[in-house]
């Protein structure tokens, strides 16, 4: 069910709000006003990314001195100067030396996640979500997927008839989602979770779960909170499953995930996980529903759903946090979508029979779309670059950027390609502005863009570029080398 854009906190959970805008995948800004302050979560594809807020206490000072980070007497000094110079806090502190650049990053992301959380405790008050392109003038932002940024939030709320009333009934009966994106998000559970979470059998309500001598009901249940709001459980139907059983002829019931799979760590490193990522991003426009999957015509429902769920897992778009290259949130994205879509063609009888039908019959060659047609111009663009033909490249990316403009990486790779042509450095500039317009948060792209002034002899802006790349990414290798050639 889509919820409204505005209205009132205490009719909508902020929990089920923020999931559903990362299920939805939506870029904008999400605001809670109140008669004291109004606080906002600025959200980029689903992921919150950045906060702000206009109540006092929030402010980067007062965190920093509540976190015991800076002292009464260097708070109050840098305010001073802030008054008397209007420049930001975390600036000053770090120019008196209070703070290195290292705590400053520190802090701010601190602060980021403590406003988020402070919202979790928001009883009533107005929301509004402006589905919008976001700011660029913060640019050190959040990095934790929705389900952890939830877990933590609702663990701070202390109000047991708040989540006792947003929860089902108590004799209500929950289950293990059947769905791999809510299953699969990253989250870091306790070992206290994880225990409650074993309990959820499809078979137990929820006040047997919570009744136990080893956690308080309250817990359990904000636990329990957590898990259905972010889609990991859900309730179980009691009538369906009571007409299954009593079926003349029923069917053997499906079996969700088992709760081992789910919590099992990704055993794979993170060079041979991008190599996977690339081959099979690189065949999606080429491979057959079937291949994906790794079945064939013969293959069970019961294995077409295991390799479903193995691949969800493995490609889950939760994936991209291990990485600092915001294009690999985009390539587990198309991948997770095509794997479902094959699972949902595949898993019906009719779909999938009509599919296999339509591999047999020879047909015409549907004429390739759009991003088709420009991810195999990328495609030789790379393969040109790759031999030292820049001029080819250029051509190649070009058509990609024409085709699909509102792609990033096309953009920064035609940068990258003009870069390497005498004379041909503004281009090389301009296409990177425009990636960076469409991924304000790419640190690496910033850092390229500082790597292009340290080429033109412009050593302030290559200093600004490295630096808006460090704040993005403080162990950004690129913009931590370049930063020393600027001091040259």
């Amino acid at each position: 069910m889509e919820l409204p854009t505005k209205g009132n906190i205490k009719d909508v959970s902020l929990v089920k709000i923020l999931a559903s805008l990362n299920r939805d995948r939506k870029t904008g800004t999400l605001s809670i006003t109140t008669p004291v302050f109004t606080k906002k979560i600025y959200i980029k594809m689903g992921d919150a990314i950045f906060s702000s807020s206009s109540y006092e206490d929030d402010r980067l000072g007062e965190m920093l001195l509540k976190a015991g980070k800076i002292t009464v007497e260097q708070y109050d000094k840098s305010v001073e100067i802030l008054k008397a110079t209007r420049k930001r806090q975390g600036a000053i502190l770090v120019e008196l030396g209070y703070l290195t650049p290292k705590d400053l990053f520190w802090g701010v992301k601190f602060q980021v996640k403590e406003i988020i959380h402070s919202m979790f405790q928001i009883e009533e008050g107005e929301y509004e979500f402006n589905e919008s392109t976001l700011p660029t003038d913060e640019v050190i932002t959040l990095r934790m997927s929705m389900g952890n940024l939830i877990y933590e939030g609702v663990k701070k709320i202390e109000n047991w008839t708040r989540v006792r009333n947003e929860m089902s009934d108590t004799d209500s009966i929950l289950k293990l989602s059947n769905d791999p994106l809510s299953l699969f998000q990253q989250i870091e559970l306790s070992a206290q979770d994880k225990k409650i979470l074993s309990l959820i059998d499809g078979s137990k309500t929820i006040k047997q779960i919570i009744d136990r001598p080893w956690i308080s009901s309250f817990e359990a249940l904000k636990i329990l909170y957590v898990l259905s709001s972010i889609g990991m459980v859900e309730l179980s139907s009691v009538i369906q499953e009571k007409e299954t059983t009593e079926d003349a002829h029923p069917e053997k019931k499906e079996e969700t995930v088992s709760l081992d799979e789910i919590l099992q760590p990704y055993s794979e490193e993170e060079d041979a996980l991008l190599k996977r990522i690339d081959s099979v991003y690189s065949k999606l426009n080429s491979i057959t529903m079937s291949e994906l999957l790794e079945v064939n015509e013969g293959t069970s429902i019961e294995i077409i759903k295991k390799n479903y769920y193995r691949l969800a897992k493995e490609f889950h778009p939760d994936r991209y946090f291990t990485f600092t290259d915001p294009a690999i949130k985009m390539k587990l994205t198309a991948i997770f979508d095509a794997v479902t879509n094959a699972n949902n063609t595949l898993k019906d009888d009719k779909l999938r029979a009509e599919y296999f039908r339509s591999l047999k019959t020879p047909s015409q060659k549907q004429e390739p779309n759009e991003q088709q047609k420009a991810d195999e111009q990328f495609k030789r663009g790379i393969a040109e670059f790759k031999k030292g033909n820049f001029w080819g490249a250029i051509d190649n990316f070009k058509w990609a950027t024409k085709l699909v403009p509102q792609n990033a990486v096309y953009w920064s790779y035609l940068s990258l390609a003009f870069s390497k042509i005498p004379g041909k450095l503004k281009d090389s500039e301009d296409t990177l502005l425009t990636a960076i317009k469409l991924e304000p948060f790419n640190a690496d792209y910033h850092a390229n863009l500082g790597l292009i002034y340290i080429k033109a002899g412009i050593k302030k802006r290559a200093h600004s570029s490295f630096m808006k790349a460090l704040k993005i990414d403080p162990q950004n290798e690129k913009a931590k080398k370049g930063l020393e050639q600027t001091k040259e």
